[in-house]
C-alpha cells in the first residue's frame, strides 16, 4: 500500500531522526522497486513480496550492470521497510531476514599528505578580504576538526566558542557534539568574522561561513572550493570534503592519536566506522619499518 510508503517516511523523520535527504532517498529505492513489481508481477503489493521476487530484482540489477554498492543501497532500504512492516505487525516475515549482501571491492583512500596539507595552507595564494580568509578557514577548520560537509555548512555563529575554543557541531541522526579548536583556528575564525562584517549584504546572517552574496554555503560550492585548492598541489583523483576528513583521521592516526578518541572526534556511531582509516596508517607503518629496521638496511 502507498500508504504504508508515506508511515514508513514519517517512521525515518520522526522516529529514527533521519534527515529529509536521506527519507526521500530511501523513498526512491521503494519506488524503483515498485515499477519493477509493476513491470514482471502485475502490481503485486510490497506487503506481499516474497525473497524470490526480491532475488530477481536483484538479478536484474546486476545483469543491469549496476554496482554492487548502488544494489546493496536499495536492498539496505528495502530491508528497512520490511523490518518497519514488521515492527508495525503489518507483516509476520521479514523476507530479507536470511540475505546476504553483495561483496563489494575495499578500496583503500588515499589520504592527502602533510606536505600537500602544507602547500595548500602556507604556501598558496588567496584572494585579499573575505573570500581568502573564508576560503582558507574552511580548508584549516576541514584539516583540524575532521567535520563533515553538512556539519561544515551548518555551522553557526552561536556554535562558535571563541573564549572556550570549540565549536557544536549538528551530526547525523540530529546528535550533537563538541570540538576543540586549535589556537591557530581561533585566531582565524575572528580575523573571518572581522572581514565577514564588511559584506555589503547579510542574508543567512545566523551562519558562519557564507558566499559573497551573503547566502550560506551550498554542497557544490564546498565541493568546488576543495578541488579548486588541492587541485594546485596533488593529482590524486578525489579531492573533496570528505578526503580533508579521511586525511584528519590519517594524521592523527599517525601521530599517535587513540582511535576512540578519533571516533568521538568524528562523531561515529561505533568504533567499526572508524577503523576503516588504520589501512592509510598500516601503510605509513609499514613505510617506516622497512626504513628504520636494522634487517633492511643492508
Amino acid at each position: 500500500m502507498r500508504n504504508n510508503q508515506q508511515k514508513f517516511q514519517d517512521y525515518l523523520l520522526k522516529e529514527k531522526n533521519y534527515s529529509l535527504h536521506t527519507a526521500l532517498a530511501y523513498g526512491k529505492d521503494l519506488d524503483f522497486f515498485s515499477k519493477f513489481l509493476e513491470d514482471n508481477f502485475d502490481r503485486i503489493p510490497l506487503e506481499e513480496v516474497s525473497y524470490t521476487l526480491i532475488r530477481s530484482w536483484i538479478v536484474i540489477m546486476v545483469d543491469a550492470e549496476m554496482s554492487s554498492v548502488s544494489v546493496n543501497r536499495k536492498i539496505a532500504s528495502l530491508k528497512a521497510f520490511y523490518k518497519f512492516l514488521l515492527k508495525t505487525k503489518q507483516i509476520e516475515v521479514n523476507p530479507l531476514t536470511k540475505h546476504k549482501a553483495l561483496k563489494t571491492p575495499k578500496k583503500i583512500q588515499i589520504p592527502f599528505s602533510e606536505e600537500e596539507l602544507n602547500n595548500v595552507l602556507h604556501h598558496m595564494h588567496y584572494k585579499e578580504g573575505f573570500e581568502g580568509f573564508r576560503d582558507k578557514l574552511i580548508i584549516d577548520l576541514f584539516y583540524t576538526t575532521g567535520i563533515r560537509r553538512s556539519e561544515l555548512i551548518g555551522l553557526q555563529i552561536s556554535n562558535v566558542d571563541v573564549s572556550g575554543a570549540t565549536i557544536k557541531v549538528m551530526g547525523k541522526r540530529n546528535k550533537e557534539r563538541l570540538i576543540p579548536l586549535l589556537p591557530v583556528i581561533v585566531e582565524q575564525i575572528k580575523a573571518y568574522i572581522l572581514e565577514r562584517k564588511q559584506l555589503k549584504v547579510i542574508i543567512d546572517a545566523n551562519f558562519l561561513f557564507l558566499i559573497s552574496n551573503g547566502n550560506k554555503l551550498n554542497e557544490t560550492f564546498v565541493y568546488r572550493l576543495i578541488n579548486d585548492y588541492f587541485s594546485n598541489v596533488s593529482e590524486k583523483v578525489k579531492k573533496s570534503p570528505h578526503m580533508l576528513r579521511h586525511t584528519f583521521a590519517t594524521h592523527m592516526l599517525n601521530h599517535g592519536a587513540d582511535l576512540n578518541s578519533i571516533k568521538e572526534l568524528l562523531g561515529h556511531s561505533s568504533l567499526a566506522s572508524t577503523q576503516v582509516y588504520t589501512h592509510s596508517s598500516l601503510a605509513e607503518l609499514q613505510n617506516v619499518y622497512r626504513n628504520a629496521h636494522p634487517r633492511n638496511q643492508k
